[in-house]
């Protein structure tokens, strides 16, 4: 049974992020007889604190504490600013997706018996990490070609400049589903031999010079590129498959999993996961994630996905493609992660079977 819908408050500090899908993630996520201003049981984890728009509207809806992790440590340096007028109700913690259930242990509210309430994952890039140019998520702003949300490891001028042809063809393709993925990696590997690719702007510019030019009403001709080189730096289609898994461990049964995508890359690996876990594996996969007499881990929420309504789109362009799938957890005990059958690109599905096999010798 879904809860009616909450309204959602004002929430987040600052005027960077819009959360996206408020008023449906915090109706996913409420108990289903929760009444205005009453308390809700239970802890519940925001993966994706960002700007603390989903954290400030949980807690202002009456859910009793909320932890709040971040991968990105500027997020988690923003939000210490404002977290202490929550008192012990809020919990701020770097983390990753992957690790949501140890994060969530070390707070002390799972993994299970006890484990968490609800689990809201927002995925991508915020609004903040692309109108910063100096972290160079976006070639709208010229600036340093990074893109690391955790600002460590190997950025995006590291993979552009040091891989080999074929290498960057398969990110873009992969990651971006770009059609011309050869044809810019090869102008890309031609045009370092000049010096390297250090900007957003040098990058998008070459990028342009070997594609059309856009139509009025398309997105700029590097925008798939960009997309395929953030996932890449950041591991983030990887990331969620192992989410979903780490939340799957976390939470209580009842508890609720929330979580909003933004491109069909993502979407596709939260509705096979779903379909998995409900106990029938989706339609022409040729892998069979649920075998046959297994119980279903999770209950549909929502008959179909949320997407943001008209008054939304217009108040926030950048939520056009958000979708929100939620499940509530069953009693039955979580299985291992198997990311063959949620549609993960070769890339990311090796690299999640490298980690599901670091979780089963762990």
């Amino acid at each position: 049974m879904t809860s009616a819908p909450i309204a959602p408050t004002a929430s987040a500090p600052g005027e960077g992020h819009v959360p996206v899908l408020l008023a449906e993630v915090l109706a996913a996520l409420a108990p289903a007889d929760a009444a205005p201003g009453a308390a809700w049981p239970g802890v519940i984890l925001d993966g994706t604190l960002g700007d603390g728009g989903y954290t400030r509207a949980l807690l202002g809806a009456g859910a009793s504490r909320v932890i709040a992790v971040d991968r990105d440590p500027a997020a988690l340096a923003r939000a210490a600013s404002w977290a202490g007028e929550y008192g012990d109700r809020l919990t701020l913690a770097p983390g990753r997706f992957g690790a949501l259930d140890e994060v969530a242990a070390e707070a002390g509210a799972g993994p299970v018996p006890g484990g968490l309430m609800g689990v809201a994952l927002d995925i991508g890039v915020s609004s903040m990490q692309l109108d910063e140019a100096e972290r160079g998520f976006s070639f709208l702003r010229d600036g340093p070609l990074d893109m690391r949300m955790e600002q460590d490891g190997p950025s995006a001028a590291d993979l552009v400049n040091r891989l080999s042809e074929a290498a960057l063809a398969d990110i873009l393709f992969q990651y971006g589903e770009e059609r011309a993925s050869r044809r810019i990696a090869r102008a890309l590997v031609e045009a370092r031999r000049a010096g390297p690719i250090e900007t957003t702007g040098r990058l998008a510019e070459i990028i342009g010079a070997c594609l059309p030019r856009a139509r009025p009403g398309q997105p700029h001709p590097a925008t798939r590129s960009f997309q395929a080189l953030r996932i890449a730096v950041n591991d983030e289609l990887g990331e969620l498959a192992r989410g979903l898994a780490a939340a799957e461990r976390a939470l209580a049964p009842g508890g609720v999993l929330a979580v909003v995508t933004f491109h069909s890359l993502e979407d596709r690996i939260v509705k096979r996961y779903f379909a998995a876990r409900a106990g029938r594996a989706p339609s022409g996969s040729r892998h069979a994630p649920v075998e046959a007499g297994e119980p279903a881990r999770f209950e549909p929420i929502l008959r179909k996905p949320a997407s943001p309504g008209e008054d939304e789109l217009a108040a926030n362009p950048r939520a056009r493609s958000a979708r929100l799938r939620a499940g509530r957890r069953t009693s039955a005990p979580a299985m291992a992660l198997d990311p063959r059958g949620l549609g993960l690109p070769g890339l990311a599905a090796a690299g999640a079977r490298a980690g599901a096999r670091s979780e089963g010798e762990a």
